[in-house]
């Protein structure tokens, strides 16, 4: 009987492309409690008012609106940076890019990736006897060791980045270049009057290409099914699980199936997010069948809207960056501005996670990490520091103490990349580098440095239109307390164990089935 549990053990059980090695549970004589299932779902570039519970004004969110109110909804949520792999990065790490080197974005070409002696949320899990899988985009390295299969996932689908990365084609090989904006007038129209669906960048499983051009009109069915079927076989293994979807939507190229009832009034982007929406639903559903009762769903954006893509991009909601705007350029996606940082947010969790709750605690993206180690029981990495902190008070209701500081680092608009030019502290904001990103007009703001930082009262003020006067006594209370908090952020980031990503590029490490096509084409699923 020994010799058979041993071999049981040591074999593994694979199903349907997914392997999920056994794990003995069994800790001395003693019962542990079940691990929970942990669900992360992010979007892309999707705005703090596309959701419908956030804002009025949409109305083509009916699953997420039905989480929120089933679940608990985050209004001061923030990613961790407001561009793609910077995002990634620090939700998988819980540090930010100056501490795990990714401050911008990988590229087609890149070599690199999310440095290797940092270790991610799924390396973190995958050793406390989680079932783990990635789908969708990953945008954190495709080459070599960067590849999910070898960052704690045990399974992998989707796109190693943004999927207008792959609009890259030579030209005559029928594939054009992304446009910044639409050739119309921004309504839905079918795939091949109005938009390209085929783009030539790689669908991977696992380590393997299995389709080359990407046809997008497809991707969110395949992703939707792919989750549910992990889902499926993680639960019936018996092994806890994490699963995190990297969702397509709402970056550009947008595509969508026939939306609503009158699909000749409707926008194409409503019409994206509604099917959003929709595969989100489907993944709120497998959860409820076969894991309600042990399972967190956590849903969040990486960033803010892409204004630059004009009726492409999305809603920030009454969070404006006024004062960004009368200088020029975008306040959203790429900048420190509300618009840019604040993101839509829910978590669900029948029977743990209070239902039609509404949570005013300042949270991040960073918090992910600390808070599913922590629900997990497991430790901490060794020998770092976090800036993300274990949000499990605040989702179980019983607190709405979230963090009183955050960092708002560069992502592209102004300054360094990485830097940190922008202050959180409690209701005031503080900024020492402001900049517009482009905006669906071509225009930029101009990089400015105050010594004296910009402070805004968001209690008063979402719309950062009027920064508090210099001279006046809430001025005078907030800048000592703001310069005191950064000095101290970036001493202990000068002290402690800090990663440097790899941003080399070479073109022959960009994924292709066939790399005698230039336009890297080959026989799809």
């Amino acid at each position: 009987m020994g010799w058979l549990f041993l071999k049981v053990l040591l074999v593994g059980m694979t199903f349907s492309g997914f392997l999920y090695p056994l794990v003995d549970f069994s800790i001395s004589g003693r019962t542990r409690a079940p691990q929970p299932n942990i669900v992360i779902i992010l979007a892309d570039d999707m705005g703090w008012g596309d959701l419908g519970a956030n804002w009025a004004e949409t109305k083509v969110t009916p699953n997420l609106d039905k989480m929120a109110s089933e679940g608990m909804r985050f209004v001061d949520f923030h990613a961790a940076a407001s561009t793609c792999s910077p995002s990634r990065a620090s939700l998988l790490t819980g540090r930010l890019g100056l501490r795990n080197g990714v401050t911008h974005n990988f590229a087609v070409t890149s070599v690199g990736g999310l440095p290797l002696n940092e270790t991610t949320l799924a390396e973190v899990l995958q050793r406390a006897g989680y079932a783990t899988a990635m789908i969708g985009k990953w945008h954190l390295g495709h080459h070599g060791p960067y590849h999910p299969n070898f960052r704690g996932f045990d399974y992998y689908f989707g796109i190693p980045y943004s999927h207008d990365m792959g609009c890259t084609d030579t030209p005559g090989y029928n594939h054009p270049p992304c446009p910044a904006c639409p050739q119309s007038d921004g309504l839905w129209r079918s795939p091949e009057r109005d938009c390209y669906t085929d783009v030539a960048l790689p669908l991977y499983e696992n380590l393997n290409i299995v389709e080359q051009p990407v046809n997008l009109s497809g991707l969110a069915r395949m992703y939707a099914e792919k989750a549910a079927e992990f889902i499926e076989q993680a639960s019936t293994s018996g092994r806890p699980f994490l699963l995190y979807v990297g969702l397509a939507h709402m970056h550009v190229p947008l595509s969508a199936t026939p939306p609503l009832e009158n699909p000749r009034s409707q926008r194409l982007y409503h019409a994206s997010l509604h099917e959003m929406d929709s595969l989100v639903g489907r993944i709120k559903d497998k959860v409820d069948h076969v894991a309600k009762e042990n399972t967190l769903l956590w849903f969040t954006g990486d960033n803010g809207p892409w204004a630059q893509k004009c009726e492409l991009a999305g809603s920030t909601g009454p969070f404006f960056g006024l004062w960004q705007t009368r200088q020029g350029g975008s306040a959203a996606k790429q900048t420190t501005w509300e618009g840019g940082h604040r993101v839509p947010a829910l978590a669900y969790w029948p029977g743990r996670v209070p239902a039609n709750v509404t949570s005013t605690a300042l949270l991040s993206v960073l918090d992910v990490f600390p808070t599913a180690i922590a629900l997990a029981g497991a430790s901490l990495p060794p020998n770092r520091n976090f800036d993300g902190l274990d949000a499990s008070e605040v989702l179980f209701g019983r607190s709405q103490a979230g963090h009183r500081v955050l960092f708002h680092p560069n992502s592209g608009a102004a300054g360094e990349y990485g830097a940190l030019q922008t202050v959180r502290l409690d209701h005031h904001k503080a900024f020492y580098i402001t900049g517009g990103a482009k905006a669906c007009d071509g225009s930029t703001g101009p990089e400015q440095h105050h010594a004296s930082p910009l402070i805004f009262n968001l209690e008063d003020d979402v719309a950062e239109a009027v920064p508090l006067q210099r001279g006046s006594p809430e001025y005078q209370a907030v800048l000592p307390k703001v310069t005191r908090v950064l000095a101290d952020v970036l001493l202990d980031i000068a002290h402690d164990n800090s990663s440097q990503a790899d941003y080399t590029q070479d073109p022959s490490v960009t994924p292709c089935c066939d790399p005698y096509q230039i336009a890297c084409r080959c026989q799809t699923m």
